[in-house]
């Protein structure tokens, strides 16, 4: 019987004990505990397969005419660049204008030094495109660095000071006396032929060529704008894992650089981007 009320007096003070407790106030300058938001997610884990990025844009006119001068900066310079050059293996689709003044009285006899034209025929009834490319397989900025290549096609891009792709705004002067003397070529693309590879994607000093006629017995007609010659396909590099070589007579002239590249597609394009001709596989 003793042992019954010590057990229930226990049991009185810890429910007195509690009740106090409980009805207790909180402090006036004690703030409330913040609400915690519900999560009805799951939180991220690294652990997990990380999904591959998207495909790299193709490079543009611009971005190839802006590490071009990076890489003649650098060739001036004596610097050896280091680590791996991100542009090999990029795709580029390049635009040059062609004709900004006009299809010429006629295309000259030799014609094989990878510059796009356009020239009327003997009685400027239609206009031809045409586009040889250089041989440059022997050239300074081919020999020695070829590896593996059979053969090297070269292609110029003229005005590597204009990243926009169509032709330029200023005029010749007509006060000017005499023929105008142009820039040289500073900037083109080395389309490189492995020795296994095939023989189809070569020129073999054929051009790319069109012709524009007229509607009936009309002579063709010239759009104002020009045309432009698309260049599409992918930077492989030279041996050293460069995308550039770039060589100069002397400290006081201008680099040329010419990017390694094999070329999957060249069009001749209208003013609205429209294919009159192309080429696939070089």
């Amino acid at each position: 019987m003793a042992n019954s009320v010590v057990i229930l007096g226990r049991i009185a003070t810890t429910v007195a004990l509690g009740l106090f407790v409980s009805g207790c106030p909180r402090a006036a300058d004690e703030p409330a505990p913040p609400a915690q938001p519900i999560d009805s997610q799951p939180p991220a884990t690294s652990s997990g397969p990380q999904l591959p990025a998207g495909p790299a844009t193709a490079l543009t006119r611009a971005d190839v005419i802006e590490a071009a001068r990076a890489a003649a900066a650098a060739y001036a310079a004596g610097a050896v660049p280091e680590g791996n050059d991100t542009l090999v293996g990029r795709s580029f689709s390049v635009a040059l204008p062609v004709g900004c003044a006009g299809p010429a009285a006629g295309l000259p006899a030799e014609a094989a030094d990878g510059l796009a034209r356009v020239a009327w025929n003997a009685d400027r009834t239609v206009i031809r495109f045409s586009l040889t490319p250089g041989d440059w397989t022997t050239s300074a900025l081919i020999a020695g660095a070829n590896g593996s290549w059979e053969e090297v096609e070269g292609i110029w891009l003229p005005r590597p000071w204009m990243t926009e792709e169509g032709c330029p705004a200023v005029r010749a002067d007509p006060l000017q006396n005499g023929p105008q003397t142009g820039t040289a070529q500073s900037l083109g693309l080395a389309v490189v032929h492995d020795e296994e590879g095939s023989r189809l994607d070569r020129r073999n000093g054929r051009a790319y060529a069109h012709t524009l006629r007229g509607e009936g017995t009309a002579p063709a007609q010239w759009p104002q704008e020009g045309l432009r010659v698309r260049l599409e396909g992918r930077i492989v590099g030279f041996p050293d894992s460069r995308a550039f070589r770039c060589r100069a007579g002397g400290p006081d002239s201008q680099p040329v650089c010419v990017a390694a590249v094999q070329l999957d597609r060249l069009a001749l394009e209208g003013p609205t981007g429209e294919a009159l001709s192309e080429w696939r596989g070089g």
